[in-house]
Order: structure tokens, then C-alpha cells, then sequence
């Protein structure tokens, strides 16, 4: 449009592209968050490299139209999105109701809800245009009056959800309450640091008006708890409920299956199939083999190692695989024997995160280093990590008064996409043992885990893929937060991931998050040991998938062939 200014920074990062000094994938991120449409940024990285570098075809033209797609998922309580943990109950929702972005499976973040949006010089203002087009399956007209409610619900305290956590720096102070908890410390609470923090300049403009810079705030819009709601439901998702979504949900019995029909009034690409249902296989592996062999569904929402071998025999699935920032983290809370770090240093140290990947996950994918910044982060940091030492590990038990070792539990979840979660802890007893670290394991059902995840001093969770990795340190250790579930406060720690929150270049980005990594690996609550590889399988009748490095389906870009 012609009144759309390009933010001050993009010919900067032109220049940095020409000149060999961020990669394209960098500048494709970068240019787009920043309001360069994605179109503009493939074109003109196309352009420095030659012209062979295009962007991926998203849409098809010449989808068969028609069809009811299966696909293995676990079906989860889908009632109050905005307070979503799980993957899997966001890939459900995400089929009836929209984000205001996307981040698509080559880590670009794109429009949806919103048509585009500008970020000021300082990245303290973002603004956000909407489309015009889009109506909500009743019919009525999606204005800034729904953007700007659910971005306040979704911000406040009461709701629970971790898009407050990721937006915190920016938009959020901490408040205090008058209160004080059990130990006489003041109980604070959160709210918003201005009046003016969320405006609606007109029917289709929003302003966020932050109180420090984010260079990630598109890619928070699209933070999967972030769905926008029709205000009129106060929040609640059922059948029955308003959307904006390619398909309208039917019915949803917890445990067992959810169903959806295509919109008749979608407003943007697809959908192809008539009917999309989502089939609850639960925990076992075997029982996804058997689904996936009979036919009795068409796809999983992910498979495992154990699932490996067997499903690539059978001739009528095709195997989707991508290099991601998925992992699982042992996380400890701070009390005995993990309020002493000289203890988490040692379970940490006890560990072969090589031999743990072999083991656990077959190989597919990297060891981790036990700070949860992957290589697939563009402000990754390699910094020094200490390999397995068993006898250090002793060394810190003893000083820290435990001489004859540690009993602990941890708690786990058996799940069909998860069964190798629990091969790695039991790599891991193993390896615990010899450091005289004696842990029991604590295999839950996953719907059991789920209820208690943030609650068990010991615990081995899932965190899926995330574009930045300020995005996970906001999300899992900023002090306060929702998903913080090991309970991690560290002022120091939380004053340099705001900075790093503001800083555009990668590499410099990237010197401030060197010292976050190291407050990780000198005090931080988790044991690492894995990147994962994420793969699934599909029936080859399925057009259009692409496997998405956070697991997510967008199922309006599916079809089924005869």
C-alpha cells in the first residue's frame, strides 16, 4: 500500500544480505517481522542470490476438492484456549478459530487476521492493520473491537495463560498487591503498564504501545494460546461457538474424537476436504501402528522412534521429517536437594546427552547442552559445556552435604507421541546411577501429567519448537511466568532477556544470550539431554502437508486424492 513505510532498519538488512553478513534465512525472518511482506523478502533474496532462491509454494491451485480426513491426535479439553499448554488441543482449535499471524513451516511469519502491520524505529510501537474481508461464521464483520478484547483477556492474570510470560517485557508491570505470601515476601500481580498499552485507532487499526522494544511480536500473535475468540462467548470454546476459521467444530467428546465441517464463508485459501476428525488412539504406540496399517486413519499428529521402523514398511505412507528446537527438559523446583545448584550442576554432569540421543530418539536429531538455546536459533551461542564427568558430579553432591548421593523421583507421561520421553529418562537413571543419584520413575498417563506438570518437584516435559529462543526464555524461565514450571527466578537473568528482547541484529542478539546460556548451566533447573527430529507419516493420498517444525496442522491446506 502506499502509505505502508518501510521500517529504517530492512535497507540495513539488505546491505548485511549483499554483503554476505546474515545468511537468507536471517534476512527472510528479520525483513518480514519487521513489516516487509514475504513476497517482497523471497524476491529480493531471490534477487541477491542469483535467482535461485524462491519462496516455498504454500498454496496449491488445482487441490481435488472433497473428502473426510483422520488424523491420530490426542483430543484434549478445548474449552478455554487462551489457556492452552498442549500442542494438540491448539491443533484442534486452530481449525475453527484464526491467529492474527503465521509462522509457516520455513520459520517465516506471515498474515492472517491481520492484513500487515509496522513496527516503529525503537520496536516500542507495533501497529497493526486488519483484514477487511473477513467475517465470523454467524456473519458479522471481525473488527479491532474483537482484537483489542482478546488481547486483554489473554493478558490478564486471571486467565492463566503463557502469552503473558512471552509479552511481559514489553507490555506488562508487575504491580504490588498488598499481600504477602506464606514466607512475608509481597505478592505482586501483573497488568498492563498503560492505559494506552492496546488502542484501536479505527474499526480495522490496533496499536500496541509497549514500555521497552520486542522484535518478536509478530511471532508472539502467533503463539498458539492466541486464538482469537468472538468477545460474545467470554472466552469459551464448545460446539456451537462463533469463528473465523476454515472449518466449524461439530462435535468434541474429550478422549475420543473431534469432528469439524468446512466453513461456508471462509475467507481466505481452501478448504479442500468436506470433513476434517481428529481420532484419540491414546498412549500406546502400537495402537497409532495399527490405525495407521488398517487404514483407520489417514495420518498422526507425530510419530516416535519406536514407531520408526514399522511404519516405514507400510507402502502407503509417505514419511514427513524436519530439523526442529523440539526437546524435553528434566526441570527441577527449588527445593531439597535441588535448592542447592551445586546439585543441578551434577545431575547435569551425571548425563551423556550423545549416548541419550542414540538411545531415546535413534539419533534424529542433536544432543542438547542443557541451556535450551538450539542451534536452530538464529541467536544461538556456542559457549563452553562441560561434557559427562561422573566423578565432578560426586565431587558437588558431597559439598553440597550429600556425600552418600540423592534419592528423587520424577515424574514422566506415557503417550503415543511421547514413548521416547520415557526410553530417555531411563537412559538417564542409568547414567544418574553411577554419580550415586538414585531416581525413581514416576510414569503417568499423559491426561495425568498434564494436571500436574507444573506441580512435581521433578518432572520431564515436552517444549515444542519455538522461532527465537528469547521466545523459550520468556516462556519457561522469565520469573512469574505461566509455563515457568521449575519455578526459576533470576533478576540478572531476567534483566538480559529483555534486552535481547529489542536487539534486532542476530549477532549481537546473540552476546547477550552467551550469558544467559551460562546462568542456564550455572544455575539453571533443567537436565537437556536431546533436539528432536520431528517426523510423522502420512497417507500418501494426502496432498499438501507439510510437517511443521512445532507440530502444528493447518488442515485448510489439505486434500485428500482418490
Amino acid at each position: 500500500m502506499a502509505d505502508q513505510k518501510e521500517h529504517p532498519y530492512i535497507p540495513e538488512l539488505k546491505r548485511q544480505l549483499a554483503e554476505r553478513r546474515i545468511d537468507r534465512r536471517e534476512f527472510l525472518r528479520t525483513a518480514t517481522l519487521l513489516g516487509m511482506s514475504a513476497t517482497g523478502a523471497y524476491a529480493f533474496a531471490g534477487k541477491v542470490a542469483g535467482g535461485s532462491f524462491a519462496a516455498p509454494a504454500f498454496a496449491q491451485t488445482a487441490m481435488p476438492k472433497g473428502g473426510h480426513l483422520r488424523l491420530g491426535m490426542r483430543c484434549q479439553d478445548l474449552s478455554n484456549p487462551h489457556a492452552y499448554s498442549w500442542v494438540e488441543s491448539s491443533n484442534s482449535a486452530r481449525q475453527h478459530l484464526d491467529y492474527l499471524t503465521v509462522t509457516g513451516v520455513d520459520n517465516i511469519t506471515r498474515p492472517a487476521l491481520c492484513e500487515r502491520w509496522e513496527a516503529s524505529h525503537d520496536l516500542k510501537t507495533w501497529t497493526l492493520h486488519l483484514r477487511r474481508d473477513v467475517k465470523w461464521h454467524n456473519g458479522r464483520q471481525f473488527t479491532a473491537d474483537d482484537v483489542v478484547w482478546n488481547l486483554k483477556r489473554v493478558l490478564d492474570p486471571k486467565i492463566g495463560s503463557s502469552v503473558l510470560g512471552l509479552m511481559k517485557s514489553f507490555i506488562i508491570e508487575e504491580v504490588d498487591t498488598g499481600e504477602k505470601d506464606e514466607k512475608g515476601n509481597p505478592k505482586k500481580t501483573a497488568r498492563l503498564w498503560d492505559a494506552n498499552a492496546i488502542e484501536k485507532k479505527d474499526d480495522f487499526t490496533v496499536v500496541l504501545n509497549g514500555k521497552a522494544p520486542n522484535l518478536a511480536l509478530p511471532e508472539a500473535l502467533f503463539h498458539y494460546p492466541l486464538l482469537i475468540l468472538d468477545p460474545a462467548e467470554n472466552g469459551e470454546f464448545k460446539v456451537g461457538a462463533n469463528g473465523t476459521g476454515a472449518f466449524v467444530l461439530k462435535e468434541n467428546e474429550v478422549g475420543r474424537r473431534q469432528v469439524f465441517e468446512a466453513s461456508k464463508n471462509y475467507w481466505g485459501t481452501g478448504p479442500y476436504l468436506d470433513r476434517l476428525e481428529f481420532i484419540d488412539l491414546g498412549d500406546e504406540p502400537a495402537a497409532a501402528i495399527s490405525a495407521l496399517a488398517s487404514k483407520q486413519v489417514d495420518g498422526v499428529y507425530l510419530a516416535n522412534p519406536v514407531q520408526l521402523e514399522p511404519l516405514k514398511r507400510l507402502p502407503h505412507l509417505q514419511m514427513h521429517q524436519v530439523q526442529t528446537a523440539y526437546t524435553a527438559v528434566a526441570r527441577m523446583h527449588p527445593v531439597k536437594p535441588f535448592d542447592d545448584k551445586r546439585v543441578r550442576q551434577a545431575m547435569r554432569l551425571a548425563i551423556d546427552p550423545e549416548a541419550v540421543l542414540r538411545i531415546s530418539h535413534y539419533g534424529l536429531g542433536e544432543a542438547g547442552e542443557h541451556h535450551h538455546v538450539s542451534p536452530r536459533h538464529p541467536e544461538y551461542a556456542k559457549v563452553p559445556v562441560s561434557g559427562r564427568n561422573v566423578a565432578k558430579a560426586k565431587e558437588l553432591l558431597a559439598a553440597a552435604g550429600y556425600p552418600n548421593g540423592i534419592d528423587v523421583e520424577i515424574a514422566c507421561r506415557q503417550s503415543d507421541s511421547s514413548a521416547w520421553e520415557i526410553v530417555a529418562v531411563q537412559a538417564m537413571v542409568e547414567q544418574w546411577k553411577e554419580a550415586g543419584i538414585r531416581v525413581k520413575m514416576n510414569v503417568m498417563p499423559s491426561t495425568q501429567y498434564w494436571e500436574v506438570w507444573t506441580k512435581v518437584p521433578f518432572g520431564m516435559t515436552t517444549w515444542a519448537h519455538r522461532p527465537l529462543g528469547v521466545m523459550t526464555y520468556s516462556l519457561a524461565y522469565r520469573t512469574g511466568g505461566a509455563w515457568n514450571e521449575s519455578n526459576f527466578s533470576n533478576p540478572e537473568f531476567d534483566r538480559l532477556l529483555a534486552l535481547a528482547e529489542g536487539i534486532l541484529d542476530p549477532k549481537e542478539r546473540s552476546q547477550v544470550m552467551a550469558d544467559l546460556e551460562k546462568i542456564m548451566l550455572d544455575e539453571g533447573p533443567i537436565v537437556q539431554p536431546v533436539w528432536r527430529a520431528l517426523f510423522t507419516f502420512m497417507d500418501k493420498r494426502v496432498q499438501g502437508f507439510k510437517m511443521h517444525p512445532t507440530g502444528y496442522i493447518f488442515a485448510h491446506e489439505l486434500a485428500l486424492s482418490a
